[in-house]
């Protein structure tokens, strides 16, 4: 990348371009501003732009890589409008602890306040969801505040935005190598460092049924399986948020399912019996703790470990460890005692649910309709180990979070959304997760409501990701809003959030997208077997899949914190 003294308008962009380069970004997503001045310094460096046709979707796919990857995620965009129309993403990136950088072009200095085209109080905008927000007006300060804006987003787990304004465009922006050079943190200090928590240590010695919660923050610092060693020591019980799955290998013997909302029933039992909760990198968020006894965090203590004291949940009591989870749990290997004898109740628990899927989809296959967790069986048999799954959170994905519907087991991953559940997050966030895991099946499990509005990206898919899948659930609409319609006392007009007569359709015709529709239930396994294949051949392939809105785990007034299982038959 060229440093001349020189002035040109693309400087500024050709110098952020280096520092990403420096920093080790390889690949970034969005739509640039009309300039071009971006793209062709990303062209310059080698950096892969993916050119999205939507800004949410561009950063909910720059989202996805980072969840996937543990590196920052970069999306770029224009000015005005193209900001406002990130919020969404910068929202689920916020909530998710995702490293996301997001550019943007801005109104330059000398026009502010002029009623300027697309001019807009950028800052304002964005600040209240990014850990960190900064307008660049001096071309001295854009290599710092790019090093500072990624130093934040990579270490303090959160969306940054950096504003590029117009001003800075027309200004030299030379830069040494050395300033280049992305600044040195010393990881291993902090890990030798990590505070053990006195107080921490006592709670665990005394207990004797502990419950393991494996949340978001434990994402990529498990790989050593020191969370599953910890159990054995303790005898505890593990559970996952749905954000910390693949944390874990959910084959462990102590591993009982997701906690809170997604627990299964065969768990539900370990919470009267524990008298310890260790909450790992979680900000236990109202779905982690639905239905949790009250003695947890009154009698019952609650242990938290977080980077963050803003993540603590203050409404349990118990001691609370700042320090990063990973190293915290090695540093407690150290210091706790071996209980052999302990753990039976927890690998109770999971011997329990296997038997209780078995016998689940052995009286499924008795029925002649089609079911999703048969989808989800089919998937299972016909994809490789390593597969990860994206999810939404709509009325019919959710099949997806109830263990072991899907497992994290033998290298499988997931990526879901948030607890802000934004539409869409996991239809575009696919692209992202399959850009930073190319050599690993992705599949896009998700409904047909939030495939529609990250529709507009599906040539984006088709040109840059190398084979994806998308399982799209066809109940014609936003299902999940039509079950809270339908279960009104009084009819609200004649509204409707679904069409029947959509069940069956299929996504638009596209040059490089496959389409497999499953028409009923003998045809499913061959037709995912046939959509795998098109899949692992590098081809984007859509199985459809018509669904009946019956079919749900959940129903009416879980918004309002009331959480009825609906049955999953007929």
């Amino acid at each position: 990348m060229s440093t001349s003294n020189a002035p040109t308008a693309a400087a500024a962009w050709a110098t952020a371009a280096s520092v990403l380069t420096a920093s080790g970004v390889r690949t970034v997503f969005g739509l640039p501003g009309d300039d071009m001045y971006a793209l062709q310094a990303a062209h310059d460096a080698e950096i892969r732009f993916v050119l999205c046709r939507d800004q949410r979707n561009a950063v909910f796919a720059a989202t996805g890589y980072a969840i996937q990857s543990g590196e920052p995620g970069v999306a770029v965009v224009g000015k005005g409008p193209a900001v406002t129309n990130t919020v969404t993403g910068l929202l689920e990136a916020a909530a998710s602890a995702a490293p996301l950088l997001l550019l943007a072009g801005g109104t330059g200095a000398q026009h502010r306040g002029s009623g300027a085209f697309q001019e807009l109080d950028q800052l304002a905008v964005v600040a209240p969801l990014v850990k960190y927000a900064a307008r660049v007006d001096h071309p001295d300060r854009l290599v710092p505040t790019l090093q500072r804006a990624l130093l934040i987003a990579r270490h303090e787990r959160g969306p940054v935005y950096v504003e590029l304004p117009e001003q800075l465009l027309a200004e030299a922006t030379a830069a040494t190598p050395e300033a280049l050079a992305a600044p040195a943190v010393a990881e291993t200090a902090h890990e030798v460092a990590a505070p053990v928590g006195s107080a921490a240590l006592d709670a665990l010695r005394t207990a004797r049924r502990p419950v393991l919660v494996v949340g978001g923050g434990m994402r990529h610092a498990n790989t050593d399986g020191a969370v599953e060693r910890l159990a054995e020591r303790l005898g505890a019980a593990i559970v996952s948020t749905a954000s910390g799955r693949g944390a874990v290998d959910e084959d462990h013997p102590h591993f009982c399912g997701l906690t809170g909302l997604y627990t299964p029933e065969a768990a539900a039992g370990l919470w009267a019996e524990a008298d310890c909760v260790v909450a790992l990198g979680s900000r236990l968020e109202e779905t982690a703790t639905f239905q949790w006894p009250q003695a947890v965090g009154r009698g019952i203590p609650v242990v938290q470990v977080n980077m963050a004291a803003a993540d603590f949940a203050t409404a349990f009591q118990g001691p609370k460890v700042l320090a990063d989870a990973g190293p915290t749990v090695r540093s407690w290997l150290d210091r706790l005692p071996e209980r052999p004898d302990g753990g039976h109740w927890a690998r109770a628990v999971h011997t329990e649910l296997g038997s209780g899927h078995r016998e689940l989809l052995a009286e499924l296959a008795g029925s002649p309709q089609l079911h999703i967790a048969e989808v989800l069986r089919a998937l299972d048999e016909e994809l490789p180990a390593d597969r990860i799954l994206v999810q939404e959170n709509g009325l019919q994905d959710m099949w997806s979070y109830q263990y072991p519907l899907y497992s994290c087991a033998a290298g499988a991953g997931s990526v879901v959304p948030s607890e802000q559940t934004s539409l869409g997050f996991g239809a575009a966030a696919a692209l992202g997760v399959k850009l930073a895991a190319p050599g690993r099946p992705v599949v896009a499990f998700v409904g047909d409501g939030a495939f529609a509005m990250a529709g507009a990206d599906l040539p984006t898919a088709v040109a840059h990701s190398g084979g994806l899948l998308y399982v799209v659930l066809r109940n014609g609409g936003y299902g999940w809003l039509q079950v809270q319609l339908d279960q009104r006392p009084e009819p609200l007009g004649d509204h409707a959030f679904v069409d029947p007569e959509t069940v069956r359709a299929e996504a638009p015709a596209l040059p490089g997208l496959h389409q497999v529709t499953v028409r009923d239930k003998a045809s499913l396994a061959g037709d995912v077997a046939r959509a795998w294949e098109k899949c692992a051949a590098g081809e984007v392939v859509v199985l459809n899949v018509p669904v009946r809105l019956a079919d749900a785990m959940f129903g009416a007034d879980v918004a309002g914190g009331d959480f009825p299982v609906l049955p999953g038959g007929e």
